[in-house]
């Protein structure tokens, strides 16, 4: 089975201990190589400081390619490319651009004189010509979307407007995205379409955020879970799962993996370790 590469994502810290959980996760997965990590906004922009602190962190101490997410959401069109300038002038020039979600119980409205869309957003950013843009996509229904034929278009969208790959949200089934990676190249899509991979640390909070973002769950993983956790087995079985799903989408030809880690190392690293990916420890780690 040929290795993969992979990515990794992060959030941003919002406390001091929360910090000192990011850094242990990352002395974890660094040493795996990863061709990038990326650092999330919150919801509604709420973590914008403290996701550019993390970016400049991550990459100064440990030495990652870090891409910054990047949202429409309460600003203006022209803060939010200064967001983006100061990132260049820190030298992260790498960008992953979203629409963003509105804080929690509110529907998403653009500023009144902001980026509308990712599509203006993705277009202004293409034009200054410093930057690599991933955005997201959807291989299962978007929140917003009408059919997935629209997710489709919209994701073309994109990458006509300037995005160099796109990155997707999690999913449960190989199918499904191999469904929607056939379906992008058909319309003429031809940029990388990363899978975004969620190994299961609480198998309750993501089923319920699963439906919030009407990711498809097949209900024979559900069954699965509840047996698995009945037997205190879930964490061997949410190692099992997702080995098993990116096997799956690498003898499909997938050579990327993004992982969600949500700040917790062991079942990323335990996944990418059965995918016979190696960690590079450093001399001053066994001295």
């Amino acid at each position: 089975m040929p290795t993969p590469k992979i990515s990794f994502e992060f959030f941003p810290p919002k406390s001091l201990e929360a910090s000192f959980k990011l850094w242990d996760t990352l002395a974890v997965l660094a040493p795996f190589q990863p061709e990038f990590v990326s650092v999330t906004y919150g919801a509604g922009g709420t973590t914008r400081a403290l996701t550019h602190e993390a970016v400049k962190a991550i990459g100064g101490h440990f030495g990652l390619r870090v891409a910054a997410h990047l949202t429409c959401v309460d600003a203006t069109a022209p803060e939010t490319l200064s967001i983006a300038q100061s990132y260049a002038e820190a030298g992260v020039r790498d960008l992953v651009a979203l629409r963003g979600d509105a804080p929690k119980g509110r529907s998403f409205e653009a500023h009144p004189g902001g980026f509308q869309s990712s599509i203006e957003l993705v277009e202004a950013l293409a034009k200054t010509g410093q930057y690599n843009i991933r955005v997201g996509a959807y291989p299962d229904l978007h929140p917003d979307s009408a059919s997935m034929v629209d997710n489709v278009a919209w994701l073309k969208r994109k990458i006509d407007a300037g995005a160099t790959a796109a990155i997707t949200q999690f999913f449960f089934d190989a199918e499904t995205f191999l469904r929607f990676r056939d379906a992008c190249g058909r319309a003429g899509i031809s940029a990388p379409i990363i899978p975004g991979i969620l190994p299961v640390e609480n198998w309750p909070a993501v089923y319920r955020f699963a439906q919030r973002a009407r990711v498809e769950v097949p209900n024979a993983l559900r069954q699965a879970f509840k047996t698995a956790m009945r037997d205190d087995r879930a964490r061997l079985f949410a190692t099992v799962q997702a080995t098993s799903l990116c096997t799956t989408l690498i003898d499909e030809g997938v050579d990327h993996l993004h992982f969600y880690t949500l700040n917790a190392p062991d079942l990323t690293r335990d996944v990418c370790a059965a995918l016979g990916i190696a960690r590079q420890i450093s001399l001053s780690e066994v001295a």
